[in-house]
């Protein structure tokens, strides 16, 4: 890429909201994962036998396994989230400003 369209690109106001996009929805994903993620870690440290309460009389299974699987499921969630913003909005917005450089 030559110097001309390296500023041609860069001063695209589609660019800018292209990165501003992807810069808003990667931290607010990332906040939501690492409140869940630590929340889950906190809860941990200092209430584990809240993490160990069986979720019914009787029950071997405790309440940190439906968490814990809800804590991957929240990673997947996020991760399609992301992924069909990117395919989709992200994409085109790349697409537009790839045409409006040539």
């Amino acid at each position: 890429m030559n110097e001309d369209v390296l500023k041609k690109v860069q001063s695209n106001p589609k660019f800018i909201e292209l990165v501003h996009k992807k810069t808003s929805l990667g931290w607010k994903l990332s906040i939501i994962m690492l409140v869940v993620y630590y929340g889950f870690i906190l809860t941990l440290a200092f209430s584990p036998k809240t993490l160990g309460t069986p979720l019914f009389q009787g029950s071997a299974i405790t309440l940190g396994i439906p968490v814990g699987i809800f804590i991957i499921l929240a990673a997947f969630a996020l991760t399609g989230v992301y992924v069909r913003k990117a395919n989709s909005e992200f994409d085109q917005l790349n697409q537009q400003i790839i045409e409006e450089s040539r």
